[in-house]
């Protein structure tokens, strides 16, 4: 049996990348300005348990908020190519200084890539 990217990188290894993803957001120019700050840290929450789910682990997020319907659930922010493409640099970075294993990297990075141009939903 394949191993999932849970069983690689475990409950602490998303914790830290959604961690090391959201200490950016508030700085940020563009991405700062779609998160209130006072709702970060469910902002993270939610993440970490989407991505949990995703790939391989417990079904906290199904149990807690139903069917992803992520391009749904983000039709109120106004997420153009621009916003998209800082969000994969900051998850990038984020991957990165959590040293996140190179092949569990690159799989992220083949999720992340679609999922962000699928978000998008406002022109430049």
């Amino acid at each position: 049996m394949a191993q999932s990217l849970y069983d690689t990188l475990g409950h602490d290894g998303f914790t830290r990348l959604v961690r090391a993803f959201y200490a950016q957001v508030p700085g940020d120019d563009i991405l700062g300005k779609l998160y209130p700050p006072h709702d970060l840290a469910a902002a993270e929450t939610r993440l970490r348990d989407y991505l949990i789910y995703r790939f391989g682990g417990p079904q906290t997020y199904i149990e807690q908020r139903g069917h992803p319907r992520m391009r749904a659930r983000h039709l109120p922010f106004a997420i153009d190519h621009l916003g998209a493409a800082r969000w994969l640099q900051l998850m990038d970075r984020a991957i990165v200084e959590t040293q996140i294993p190179p092949a569990a990297a690159d799989e992220l990075r083949k999720f992340f890539r679609p999922l962000a141009i699928f978000m998008i939903n406002r022109e430049d």
